[in-house]
């Protein structure tokens, strides 16, 4: 039985949102992540693409391509509610379905057509969530994941494309190599020191040719140009999460060093959703008395993965839960309903905050997971744990 595998990108999602609060946005070049000149590009309309804008360009360079957009902060609180809308429609329609961001599904169809006809349910759906919603949303559908992806970005905007089985490579062939899904800046560059514009081209390159300039992804890029892609939609669960706690050798009523600790734990699980490109929507504080009697707390947030979003809701829960002022012997944390996201949707105002937490993270991945923290966790002693992830 041929695998039946749907892709679904809710178009750019952000400005989308955006125009279903102001309908005056319809029409215009709408760029999204910062009113100064210090923001960043998080997303834009295809408006303000045709100017030359695109995500990760600094806001004055935008402002420089085009000076009479619309230009927001965002709201990542309005991103989060229609992405749970939309995740929620697709859970109601469908058995197996993967969230790989806040806007981008993968649904597995295979066996569904015997009983419906797939491109019917798939459009169907896409149907149900533009109604539902208000959001525009386009899909493609095909054998494997990865030439769906670039059948969605090839119907944008907000339509439908099918690639019937065996016709995966010619679909592809006349396509840029930067639609390749793991094709980035410096692939491409590579690729165009090489000559090889178009996907076509390595279809037809030997595949050492490809291994001996790229490594080991020289071989996945060849899969993928050829339209193979055996890997399957991972069914998408709101309870995996990353946790980690701390018991400590005597209980104590040290109000101060407890939230120290627990702020150094947020920071650490912070930069582990980093380091996986996952973003968080939900935070969990656990404390357990010297009694054992255990309490937790939980808070659901936009999806971020940002210290300065994630702390302040640490420290609340912290203190709507420590009201017994018994001696505590163990405190934890949990993030869960995680999603792969990343910086692109934590709107950062500021470029130098998001330089920020680059620069830490790299001094992180090189002297220790607590070579950098915050003045409060100096004190807190606060130990590592390997892979925090729990997969729950």
């Amino acid at each position: 039985m041929d695998r039946s595998i749907l892709h679904m990108d809710l178009d750019t999602f952000f400005v989308s949102c955006e125009r279903l609060i102001d309908s005056r946005l319809n029409g215009k070049p709408v760029i999204i992540g910062g009113t100064s000149d210090r923001g960043v590009v998080s997303s834009c309309s295809y408006e303000a693409r045709r100017f030359g804008v695109h995500s990760a360009m600094p806001i004055r360079m935008a402002r420089q391509l085009c000076p009479d957009g619309v230009y927001l902060r965002g709201t990542s609180g309005i991103y989060t509610k229609y992405s749970n809308l939309v995740t929620d429609i697709i859970k109601d329609t469908v058995p197996i379905y993967e969230k790989s961001s806040i806007d981008e599904f993968y649904v597995d169809l295979t066996g569904m057509d015997q009983f419906f006809g797939n491109k019917g349910l798939a459009s169907d759906l896409r149907t149900r969530i533009i109604k539902e919603s208000g959001l525009p949303i386009s899909f493609g559908l095909s054998l494997n994941k990865t030439v769906s992806k670039i059948a969605t970005g090839e119907a944008k905007p907000n339509n439908e494309i099918v690639i019937k089985t065996g016709n995966e490579k010619p679909f592809l062939a006349p396509l840029s190599v930067r639609k390749i899904p793991m094709v980035g800046e410096q692939s491409y560059k590579l690729l165009r020191d090489l000559g090889v514009k178009r996907i076509l081209t390595i279809q037809e390159m030997p595949l050492d040719l490809l291994i001996g300039v790229f490594g080991k992804n020289g071989k996945s890029i060849w899969k993928k140009a050829n339209g193979i892609d055996n890997s399957p939609v991972v069914p998408y669960s709101e309870q995996k999460s990353m946790s980690v706690e701390r018991t400590f050798d005597k209980d104590t009523t040290n109000f101060q060093m407890l939230q120290d600790i627990l702020i150094a734990m947020g920071e650490n699980l912070a930069y582990q959703l980093r380091q996986k490109n996952k973003v968080t929507a939900c935070v969990t504080v656990k404390l357990r008395y010297s009694d054992f009697q255990t309490f937790t707390k939980q808070l659901k947030i936009p999806y971020t993965a940002a210290d300065h979003a994630i702390i302040p809701v640490i420290k609340e829960l912290y203190h709507k839960l420590y009201t017994r002022r018994v001696r505590i012997r163990l405190v934890g944390i949990r993030f869960s309903h995680l999603v792969n996201g990343g910086h692109q949707i934590n709107l950062f105002e500021d470029v130098k905050l998001l330089q920020l937490y680059q620069a830490m993270d790299k001094m992180r991945d090189r002297y220790g997971q607590t070579a950098v923290v915050k003045a409060s966790g100096i004190d807190a002693k606060f130990k590592n744990r390997p892979n925090p992830f729990n997969g729950k």
